[in-house]
């Protein structure tokens, strides 16, 4: 009963938090919206995209971009929570949450799935501005994907849990943030499938995108909106979340990880 009061208090703080910020939620929607509707629409000619699974026939490009943009507004959402982690510890909260009398991965694990829940709330969002724009995605795409949402979410706000252990100021996670979210996105299959990216002779970017947990997490929703599994996906997110957040809980451990040597060397 202690552990899920706990869990509670923390997703209702990271909730409550969310909705005071009237302008959070209109950000974060407006960012992929533009994407769709002005990129997509600049480039609908440009870049064609052949019958590849999951698709079973030619589709628009907004058809495609779709659950890039959506794992974009996941990606930017965990990136957001892990910056309210560097804002905690600078305010001292996080030292009160690490000193409750729970486990330490539990207190981060409750933290992860707070912004997990925030995640949904803002795809689901998008999702509904999709189907007012006519885009093409089924219905039953929301419930199939729910998981490959929560999945997704859970592997990149490991990731930004991860990067808040070695930023120690606000103004450091931004430039930091710039270097992670941009490249995931862009070298990826967000925005193009990488076959072209094969084609066009640029090998090297061709297999970083292969080894992109991002890439992976896109697959992942992209498949699981057709009701399909791409098992190749899922193995490589499950794992990049297992290794994220075990180097976070690692790396907040005050003996071992790097908030204890900080500590020390002060």
């Amino acid at each position: 009963m202690h552990a899920i009061n706990a869990f509670s208090a923390l997703s209702a703080r990271e909730i409550g938090k969310f909705m005071r910020q009237k302008g959070r939620l209109f950000s974060a929607l407006v960012r992929p919206a533009l994407w769709l509707l002005v990129f997509a629409a600049g480039f609908q000619n440009v870049f064609g995209v052949a019958v590849i699974p999951p698709y079973e026939s030619y589709i628009e490009y907004e058809v495609y971009i779709t659950p890039g943009l959506l794992c974009m507004v996941i990606l930017f959402n965990g990136m957001q929570s892990s910056l309210s982690m560097v804002y905690d510890r600078e305010m001292g909260l996080m030292r009160l949450l690490l000193t409750a009398p729970l486990p330490r991965w539990y207190i981060l694990f409750s933290k992860l799935m707070a912004g997990t829940l925030l995640s949904l709330l803002q795809v689901y969002s998008f999702m509904i501005i999709c189907w007012l724009f006519e885009v093409d995605i089924p219905l039953y795409g929301a419930l199939t994907a729910l998981p490959a949402f929560i999945l997704a979410a859970l592997m990149l706000g490991a990731l930004g849990l991860l990067l808040s252990v070695s930023v120690k100021q606000l103004e450091n996670f931004a430039g930091m943030m710039n270097f992670v979210i941009f490249p995931m996105f862009f070298i990826s299959p967000a925005l193009y499938p990488l076959w072209k990216l094969e084609e066009a002779g640029a090998e090297l970017v061709f297999q970083v995108a292969q080894y992109n947990p991002f890439s992976h997490a896109v697959e992942l929703v992209r498949f699981a909106l057709y009701g399909q599994l791409n098992l190749l996906s899922l193995g490589v997110v499950s794992g990049a979340f297992i290794l994220f957040f075990s180097l976070a809980v690692w790396g907040y451990d005050p003996q071992k990880g790097v908030v204890g040597r900080s500590k020390a060397g002060r």
